[in-house]
C-alpha cells in the first residue's frame, strides 16, 4: 500500500476484507491486486483520475482497476458504453478488449471508491461500508494537492460527491452520467470526456493520453 493511503481507515478496511476471507467469504480482486491501481499509476504519475464505485462482482472479471475487465466476453455493460463513447468521440474503432492497464500506464489512476467487494451476482456494493471511503478520499486529496494538472472524471452522483476534495484552481473536472445502461442516455454519450481531457492536457504543456 503507497504512504500516502495508508491512513484514511485503510488498515480497518484491510483487517475486515481479511476477516472474510478467514470466514470463507470469496473477495475480488486477489488479495495482490487490491491495491494495482495505486501500484500502476503512483501519485507521481497521475495525470488523469477516473472514479469507479467497486470492482466488478462477477467472479473472475476484477484486476483491480476501476472499469477494467480480464477474462472472455461479454464486457460488462458499463464498459462497453464507454467505449462506445470513446468511440464517437475521437473516431476511432471501439478497443477489442476491457484490460485497461494500457491507461494506467499512462498515468489515468483508475480508482474505486470501495477497492474490495464479494464475488456473487447480487454482491456489488458489499464492501462499500469497510472503509474503503476513507481511503479513496485519502488518496483524491493527496492527487489534488501534489500534482500540478490533473483531469478528474466523476461519472454518476457517488463519485461527484468527492468533487470538493478537489482544487479546481488547478484541476480539470469532468463531469457527466454514469456509463451504466441505467444512466448512459442521460449525458454520458456526447459528454466526449476524453478529447476534453486531453485538450486541456495539452493547453497545460502535458502530452495527451492514447485513449
Amino acid at each position: 500500500m503507497p504512504a500516502f493511503a495508508a491512513g484514511g481507515g485503510a488498515a480497518r478496511a484491510c483487517a475486515a476484507v481479511d476477516a472474510e476471507r478467514a470466514a470463507g467469504q470469496v473477495v475480488a480482486p486477489a488479495p495482490e491486486r487490491v491495491f494495482a491501481a495505486l501500484a500502476l499509476t503512483p501519485l507521481d504519475a497521475v495525470r488523469a483520475v477516473i472514479l469507479g464505485q467497486d470492482p466488478y462482482p462477477t467472479p473472475g472479471h476484477a484486476n483491480g482497476l476501476a472499469f477494467s475487465h480480464v477474462g472472455p466476453p461479454p464486457l460488462p455493460r458499463s464498459l462497453v458504453n464507454i467505449h462506445k463513447e470513446l468511440a464517437a468521440d475521437l473516431g476511432e474503432p471501439a478497443p477489442a478488449d476491457g484490460d485497461l492497464t494500457r491507461w494506467a500506464k499512462q498515468g489515468v489512476l483508475l480508482l474505486n471508491t470501495a477497492l474490495t467487494v464479494r464475488e456473487g451476482a447480487s454482491k456489488a456494493g458489499s464492501h462499500l461500508s469497510l472503509g474503503w471511503g476513507a481511503v479513496t478520499d485519502a488518496v483524491i486529496a493527496a492527487v489534488s494537492r501534489e500534482r500540478p494538472h490533473v483531469v478528474f472524471l466523476l461519472w454518476g452522483a457517488p463519485a461527484q460527491t468527492k468533487r470538493p476534495l478537489i482544487d479546481e484552481s488547478r484541476h480539470l473536472v469532468i463531469a457527466s452520467a454514469h456509463p451504466s445502461p441505467l444512466s448512459a442516455r442521460r449525458g454520458f454519450f456526447g459528454s466526449k470526456p476524453f478529447s476534453r481531457a486531453n485538450a486541456w492536457l495539452e493547453a497545460q504543456g502535458e502530452k495527451p493520453i492514447v485513449w
